[in-house]
């Protein structure tokens, strides 16, 4: 079964966060999220994974009734969290998906400690639905 894990940002902390992160705690971070993936990658779970742009270059695409396209910028102040990162896997269980949303939870920040960013996980329907 495909799951996708999303892995979400406080915004209020996001420009904080990127302002005072040495160039050490960024990479040891960095370095993180490579291995994951490589080990991902060696056991056949990994289809893709990215991390995303900062929150300012996100766009909200929307038609509009009378045929018209409104395009809103963001961040948006609605929004506590924003969409930092994700990975598609291909695991046997829900169960192996949690546990690897839990290991990219776990990723260093400063003074090696995990920043503990929360990871939503959603299994990926098929194209026939059989799996709703």
């Amino acid at each position: 079964m495909k799951y996708m894990l999303l892995m979400q940002g406080p915004l209020g902390e996001y420009k904080k966060n990127v302002e005072s992160w040495s160039p050490d705690v960024l990479k040891d971070h960095m370095q993180f999220m490579h291995e994951l993936n490589e080990d991902l990658t060696r056991s056949g779970e990994f289809v893709d994974g990215q991390g995303l742009a900062a929150p300012e270059t996100a766009r909200i695409v929307q038609a509009q009734k009378d045929g018209s396209v409104a395009i809103t910028d963001g961040p948006f102040a609605e929004a506590k969290e924003f969409l930092a990162g994700y990975w598609i896997l291909d695991c046997e269980s829900e169960e192996r998906a949690m546990a690897i949303a839990a290991r990219a939870s776990s990723a260093p920040g400063p003074g090696g400690g995990p920043v503990c960013m929360p990871i939503e996980v959603r299994r990926v329907m098929s194209v026939t639905g059989d799996d709703m």
